[in-house]
């Protein structure tokens, strides 16, 4: 890319602050965001429904983990202490 290009590309990104007023900078701002979320690869349902399924049985897991460790420690609290 020639370093014009690049310089355009930089100042279409990041304008200067004196030269938007904040109304401008807010519709900037808005604008840039939808444009990045165009480029966003969006899962398909099954995946969706794949990731939820990992999630939740990972959720249920580290309550059991933690559970048994809460048992665990009452009862060894309990007999140390009384």
């Amino acid at each position: 890319m020639t370093e014009k290009g690049v310089c355009a590309m930089v100042d279409e990104v990041h304008p200067e602050k004196e030269s938007l007023g904040f109304f401008a900078r807010i519709g900037l701002f808005y604008r840039q965001v939808l444009s990045e979320l165009k480029k966003v690869v969006w899962p398909t349902r099954e995946q969706l429904s794949t990731y939820t399924a990992v999630v939740i049985v990972f959720v249920a897991f580290i309550i059991a983990v933690v559970s048994l460790l809460d048992v665990v420690v009452t009862k060894v609290v309990f007999w140390v202490f009384g």
